[in-house]
């Protein structure tokens, strides 16, 4: 009797094995409502690899970089500048070089230079425009007094910029460094990749404010250049012309100086 049931437990187990194992081929002989389907199986594992594809990325997006002092740079900071004033020519120009202050520029720069006096002025009135020499000298120094203050104000107004930005450069560069997972999420380190762009155009138009400026005072280098060389030609030319109209020979002497210059 006992083994008329260790056998029978033997064909129940046997059976239902093959219910487990060959559930897709009974529904072709009617029995069961489950099909096997190759297709939905496959579509099932891409699906699958599709998931744990994207499940890595994400993972390795969120990664923090533990180390990251091997990108630390310094900032240059500008110092102060303080310019020596003995007798008071220099009133002003300390305050225009480290302020953001187009007053003060103009101040400083009057205050330091020497002023047209009223003779002069009356003198250059008589002169015409293009055709002298002390007029150019006068356009000269009309537009020197115009963009040496401008040059004076981006200056200052770079330096301050540059100070007021210290904390939040500071707060920048330390969330980028930040190995933790406070910053380090995908999003958090978009923003910071934003800021820092932000800052670097800011920086670039107050630099771009200091190239106008040197492109200015190279303006007005090259005004007094060609003033000198113009002066010069027009110079020989009325020597020349002189010499040429009044002949300075000797007595019983047929030649003439022509090289010589008063």
């Amino acid at each position: 009797m006992q083994f008329k049931l260790s056998r029978k437990r033997k064909w129940i187990a046997v059976g239902a094995l093959v219910l487990c194992t060959a559930t897709p081929s009974f529904a072709l002989f009617g029995i069961g409502d489950i099909v096997f389907d190759p297709t939905s199986y496959a579509s099932l594992v891409s699906q699958l690899t599709t998931l744990e594809s994207q499940y890595k990325s994400f993972k390795s997006n969120v990664v923090n970089f533990s180390v990251k002092t091997q990108w630390q740079t310094a900032l240059n900071k500008m110092k102060q500048v303080q310019v020596v004033n003995r007798h008071g020519e220099t009133n002003g120009i300390t305050t225009a070089l480290n302020q953001n202050s187009t007053t003060a520029a103009t101040t400083a720069w009057t205050n330091s230079s020497v002023a047209i006096s009223s003779n002069t002025n009356s003198y250059l009135a008589s002169e015409a425009a293009g055709n002298s020499d002390k007029l150019t000298q006068l356009a000269i120094v009309e537009t020197s007094d115009t963009v040496s203050p401008d040059c004076l104000n981006a200056v200052g107004s770079y330096r301050a910029a540059r100070s007021a930005s210290v904390t939040a450069n500071t707060s920048l560069q330390a969330n980028q460094l930040d190995g933790t997972s406070t910053t380090n999420s995908e999003v958090q380190q978009l923003n910071l990749v934003n800021a820092s762009q932000a800052q670097q155009l800011n920086e670039q138009q107050a630099q771009g404010a200091l190239h106008a400026c040197i492109a200015q005072q190279m303006t007005i280098q090259n005004m007094q250049e060609r003033e000198a060389m113009v002066h010069d030609l027009n110079l020989a030319a009325n020597v020349q012309a002189q010499r040429n109209a009044n002949p300075t020979g000797y007595v019983n002497s047929t030649g003439t100086y022509t090289d010589y210059l008063p």
